[in-house]
């Protein structure tokens, strides 16, 4: 038996290996030498003083945790590497380029199928050599490990610094207040006299949709330049700082996997600070917001979410109350055999609750319209000679 080589008719010369770096740093305050610029002028060195590689670029992202794959650049050279752009990724060590087990395997077998190779220089591997996956699951796993001992750390030290009282607030999207030298809240007197408006307007009967367009109207910017709501109204008039409080601890994270924080429901500790700073609204006065608050709840018959559905829906909605138990007058169809269909604002005390919780107050829309009321007023039934008669009283 005769074996004879056939030599292929195109020599298969050795072509430059495409190379690229990835670095990143997952916050602001990392040591010099840990720097991105560090990275970049290193990794673009090393690649093009190596003549079998031809360089493409350095992807970098800055202050981005390595446990979401939701990094711009990281994105970016994946794209690179699924166009066929790159052969070969050099970063400095597991941890830069994945904390989280599942997406750093993901990775390595999505490129490994592509066949790009990873080179970790910290830990000298591979991933396209025959034991680098091994080596990389184990080692990834110690790379999870860091990423929740470090998360743990900082939950440690966070509550640590609630305990001693210390807060923790940006005050460039909080209206009212800035930070001085030392960190402690100061009252933004510009701001303040907004954050009165509000309170104000609301405690005289006026509801958070009309707030909200009253300052749309009237050009009141916002923290973050956008426009007013009704959410961002309550959540104003909600808010214990402006007593001169502070509830710590409002949200937290379920894991070092998880970035959304999560409302804080009795799941982790909170810590309640009473005169932690200065008023800009005093405390009798912020206490009584929050009973309005309550009230026109249970007054409308509503919970939490959907108690200002149906506020302000007329020109008169939120400004008429009962004189005798101080519930809203609601606008409805009357279905009184005698009245049927005419439009009249009934108290919602009463709708809601019956003749026991308030024998009611009613008036029709015709009569009340006919008053040009401008402001929050209470309406008092009075019978003369046989006769209805209504009393009209500023709510102030």
């Amino acid at each position: 038996m005769v074996v004879r080589i056939i030599e292929p008719r195109i020599k298969n010369f050795d072509k430059k290996k495409r190379a690229c770096a990835y670095v990143r740093v997952s916050t602001e305050f990392e040591k010099q030498n840990e720097s991105l610029e560090n990275q970049t002028e290193y990794y673009e060195t090393k690649i093009k003083a190596n003549p079998n590689l031809e360089f493409v670029a350095i992807f970098s992202d800055r202050g981005i945790s390595g446990t979401t794959k939701n990094r711009p650049e990281f994105q970016r050279m994946l794209e690179a590497c699924r166009a066929g752009r790159i052969d070969l990724i050099y970063t400095k060590s597991i941890s830069r380029l994945a904390r989280n087990t599942l997406v750093m395997l993901e990775i390595i077998r999505e490129l490994k199928d592509l066949g790009v190779g990873i080179m970790f220089e910290r830990e000298n591997i591979n991933t396209l050599s025959g034991d680098g996956e091994l080596m990389l699951t184990v080692l990834s796993s110690f790379a999870e490990e860091e990423s929740r001992s470090t998360s743990e750390n900082m939950k440690w030290g966070i509550r640590k610094r609630f305990e001693e009282g210390k807060l923790m607030i940006n005050t460039t999207g909080f209206l009212g207040y800035d930070k001085d030298n030392e960190g402690n809240l100061v009252i933004n007197e510009d701001q303040a006299v907004i954050v009165r408006r509000i309170f104000q307007d609301y405690l005289s009967g006026i509801g958070v949709h009309k707030i909200a367009k009253e300052l749309n109207d009237t050009s009141v910017p916002t923290m973050r330049g956008g426009r007013w709501h009704k959410t961002t109204v309550l959540t104003i008039l909600k808010n214990e700082k402006y007593k001169g409080d502070a509830l710590l601890q409002k949200t937290f994270r379920k894991n070092h996997l998880s970035k959304c924080p999560t409302i804080n429901r009795g799941e982790v500790d909170s810590f309640y600070i009473e005169r932690n700073h200065p008023a800009i609204i005093e405390r009798e006065f912020w206490e009584a917001v929050q009973l309005e608050i309550d009230l026109r709840g249970k007054a409308r018959g509503l919970n939490n979410e959907d108690k200002e559905k149906y506020q302000n829906r007329y020109p008169l909605s939120g400004m008429l109350f009962c004189s005798k138990c101080g519930a809203y007058l609601r606008r409805v169809t009357s279905t009184n055999k005698k009245t049927y269909g005419r439009i009249e604002w009934t108290c919602s005390n009463y709708i809601n609750n019956g003749k026991k919780a308030c024998s009611g107050t009613v008036i029709y829309d015709t009569i009340v319209e006919g008053e040009s009321i401008k402001e929050p007023t209470i309406i008092k039934e009075e019978y003369r000679n046989g006769k209805k008669h209504y009393i009209y009283t500023s709510k102030k």
